[in-house]
């Protein structure tokens, strides 16, 4: 309408739009993933394609001799085969430190490594060609652990090179070595009524996503590539594809494929360049799915650790002081070793005001399998260690374990051991005292009555063994259960950290469509079963007033968004969804303004907002309709948003403002144990956690549960077993055992909402907090049952009954 013609618009009351931030909105990729209808990156398809395989060592640690790649190449339907002699340009990649080859050369450094690639019209014919390549290797002792990755006669991985650790690490086998010192220790120590030192391990463990490594590569007329994957991050893996591909980065182009799970697995490169390699090779595309076997070798685990601990205390309770050592297991590379030591040295302490500190942490390089990211990252191992001796400590005090935790606890203005100030809420105490005021289940919930008829052994009681432990394999009927009741809380870090220059980009579009305004936002971010695509569309509605948000499919054509990782996709892309958001709200107050101006006076206030498809006052009073307001034009934007600047940490004393956000999460476990079995079930696993804001209180606690439950995994089942000669044992589901839903005990959760000033909407990351605090409440719980140390997880039978 000409605004010579037009009508003023009628003042009526404005309605908030539906769908916006702190409503538990549907994901939209809910529905297909429950019917099965979701396509996988292991779904794609494209005419013609060839299929990868990836020949992977036997060995730990060999020189190769030779590889004689002849009767591979006269299969019949064999399109390529390829060594790293046949590689275009640069050999080796890595998150961090470029020190792994994309095809072995000279020397293998752990079990699994890729050697050779083969291309062929069917993966099984893919698969008996690449049996056919003869490779001579040399076998060699492997360094397996810190003496013989330190040792005088010690092995250099990586001979030769002086890019591949930190220039202060005591060792060319150690990739990072991180101290964090403040205060006397000295003196704390000889002021201490009480004082625990324990030594404790923690297992490796694998991510365990159900969704394997997968991806097609596509070759384009332009010379360069398309590659559709599954991924966390994906202009970090375009950055080093396009150097082993020799080809500029604009010509390597990714676009997200559905992921199935990830959990910091997917954040290094598995198949995608040998995809590449093999599609740019053939002409063709190039599909390759490892199977569940490839993919316990294809991608890293969490970094195994040998912790030392030690702390002081008053007869009142009061901590003087801690030591720690933690020696993490980086295996064969780098991959994100030296961010992992850094998280594990500068979160050592926990959430708790200790005055006087000495931690040092490290990983080494060893032949057994590459670790790096995984859910908590670095701050797991350490959790495990100090919430064991707040429990050690309490029982030398007489103290009640809660009760040490919270005279102890940070909070708000409180100074951890790097010097950097929480300025941030730290309700450390209160989660501790929700956790605990929580109802405790019912005591013996498998006796569901007394009788004659009942089982012998419980004196006439009936017995539902279903609800005992192993129960489902009627291994007992309730002789020897005892129950035991613990707590742990833990701090975790959120974002890149330690002067990373964390940023995110978002692109956002408001146009009419069909008479209506709809918001196109387009993002790089990695949608891994996060929900972030359900925050992005939610954060829209909330800034523009729509209802209709459209995601635009992540990939490279867009700046980049950062990893999904870290816990920081909803601080970092959202926070970059909801700045871009503002700027073409603003563009659209602009534009109203100079059109529409004239017939209401609100235009001239400068607190328009939009709700509800219309431009409304703070007041909800309606100024204007905002399809009329946009009319033809189309306002497009794409704005990056970074968090306020971190930096490093001192390499001599640990100082430095190395974080830029703190998240805190407690847990109780309630658990039953057969001490003459040495079986356990996990009967609850309550939560209490401060998020900032919930921006999807129905995402927030499915987060929550679901770190819980990984948690539960590394305390009593979950580890990738590396025998002496550095071979992985168990590289399957039928060896490797997560918890199902049998194993999962209720979950309560409680959710605390104290706004975090210096975030978007307040909010604080979830995801990886719950992880830290649910494996040492386990643990403390079986302690509770047993009376045993156990300083090691995953807590095993033979540990519970001594066989």
């Amino acid at each position: 309408m000409a605004g010579a013609t037009r009508t003023p618009t009628e003042i009526t009351q404005g309605s908030t739009t539906k769908g916006g931030i702190g409503e538990s909105t549907l994901r939209p990729d809910g529905t297909l993933k429950v019917t099965g209808e979701f396509a996988y990156s292991s779904d794609l398809w494209h005419e013609d394609m060839l299929w990868g395989f990836t020949l992977r060592s036997p060995h730990a640690h060999a020189l190769i001799r030779s590889v004689d790649v002849s009767e591979a190449l006269k299969t019949p339907g064999v399109y390529s085969v390829m060594t790293h002699d046949d590689l275009p340009a640069k050999t080796h990649f890595g998150l961090e430190i470029h020190d792994q080859p994309v095809l072995a050369k000279d020397r293998v450094r752990y079990h699994g490594e890729a050697v050779a690639i083969v291309a062929a019209d069917h993966p099984e014919t893919a698969r008996r060609a690449a049996a056919k390549i003869v490779v001579d290797y040399e076998e060699l002792p492997p360094v397996h652990d810190e003496q013989s990755a330190t040792g005088p006669d010690a092995t250099l991985l990586h001979p030769g090179r002086d890019d591949h650790h930190a220039p202060h690490s005591p060792h060319p086998n150690v990739v990072h070595r991180q101290p964090v010192k403040c205060g006397d220790v000295a003196s704390a120590k000889a002021r201490a009524d009480v004082v625990v030192r324990h030594d404790y391990e923690v297992g490796m463990q694998d991510q365990a996503f159900l969704g394997p490594e997968s991806g097609l590569a596509v070759p384009a007329e332009d010379g360069g590539v398309d590659l559709y994957i599954a991924t966390q991050w994906l202009h970090v893996d375009r950055d080093q594809l396009a150097p082993v591909l020799g080809l500029p980065a604009d010509k390597v182009r990714l676009t997200l494929s559905g992921v199935g799970g990830a959990f910091g697995a997917r954040e290094d490169l598995s198949m995608q360049a040998h995809a590449c390699l093999l599609a740019m090779a053939t002409g063709k595309p190039v599909k390759i799915v490892y199977n569940r076997y490839e993919s316990f070798f294809g991608h890293v685990h969490r970094h195994p650790a040998k912790l030392t601990y030690e702390h002081g205390a008053t007869s009142d309770g009061t901590i003087l002081y801690m030591t720690a050592r933690i020696v993490l297991d980086g295996g064969a590379y780098a991959s994100s070793s030296p961010a992992v030591v850094g998280n594990a040295a500068s979160l050592a302490v926990g959430p708790y005001d200790i005055p006087n500190v000495d931690v040092e942490a490290l990983a080494l390089y060893t032949n057994n399998p590459p670790c790096g990211a995984m859910r908590g990252f670095g701050a797991v191992q350490a959790c495990f260690a100090y919430e064991s001796q707040m429990d050690r400590l309490a029982e030398a005090l007489g103290m009640d374990p809660v009760e040490l935790r919270q005279k102890n606890a940070m909070s708000q203005g409180s100074v951890m051991p790097t010097g950097q100030e929480v300025d941030s809420p730290a309700p450390v105490a209160e989660i501790l005292r929700r956790v605990k005021a929580m109802p405790l289940p019912p005591e013996k919930q498998w006796e569901s009555g007394s009788g004659g008829s009942g089982d012998p052994g419980t004196g006439g009681t009936t017995v539902d063994v279903r609800a005992l432990p192993g129960g489902l394999s009627n291994t007992t009927h309730g002789e020897g259960v005892v129950r035991g009741v613990g707590y742990a809380v833990g701090i975790k870090n959120v974002g890149f950290s330690e002067g990373f220059d964390d940023y995110s980009t978002a692109r956002v579009r408001l146009e009419v469509v069909g008479g209506r305004p709809v918001a196109l936002v387009h993002t790089a971010m990695a949608e891994v079963g996060q929900g972030g695509v359900t925050v992005h569309a939610q954060i829209a509605r909330t800034e523009l007033g729509v209802t209709d948000v459209t995601i635009h499919p992540a990939n490279t054509q867009v700046g980049s968004a950062g990893s999904t990782s870290a816990s920081r996709q909803t601080y970092m892309t959202g926070g970059a969804v909801k700045n871009t958001c503002e700027a073409v709200r603003a563009k659209v107050l602009e534009l109203g303004r100079a059109k529409l101006g004239s017939y209401h006076p609100a235009w001239a206030r400068a607190e328009l907002l939009l709700e509800g498809g219309k431009v409304v006052t703070d007041g909800g009073e309606v100024v204007a309709d905002l399809a009329e307001v946009l009319g033809d034009t189309a306002i497009d934007l794409e704005l990056e948003f970074r968090h306020r600047p971190t930096e490093p940490f001192d390499l001599k004393t640990g100082q430095g403002f190395g974080h830029v956000q703190y998240s805190f999460a407690a847990h109780r476990a309630v658990v039953e144990v057969d001490t003459d079995l040495g079986l356990v079930k996990v009967i609850e696993l309550a939560c209490a956690q401060d998020v900032g804001k919930s921006l999807n209180p129905l995402s927030t606690v499915g987060q929550i549960q679901g770190g819980t439950t990984q948690g539960l995994g590394l305390a009593v089942m979950e580890e990738i077993v590396v025998d002496p000669s550095a071979k992985v044992r168990n590289p399957s589901f039928t060896d490797y055992l997560i918890p199902t839903i049998l194993d999962t005990p209720t979950i309560p959760v409680d959710v605390l909402e104290l706004a975090d000033e210096h975030a978007p909407y307040g909010l604080r990351g979830i995801g990886e907090a719950p992880t830290l605090s649910s494996t040492p409440a386990v643990v403390a719980a079986i302690r509770d049952a047993t009376g045993l140390a156990l300083n090691r997880v995953p807590v095993r039978p033979e540990h519970l009954t001594g066989t």
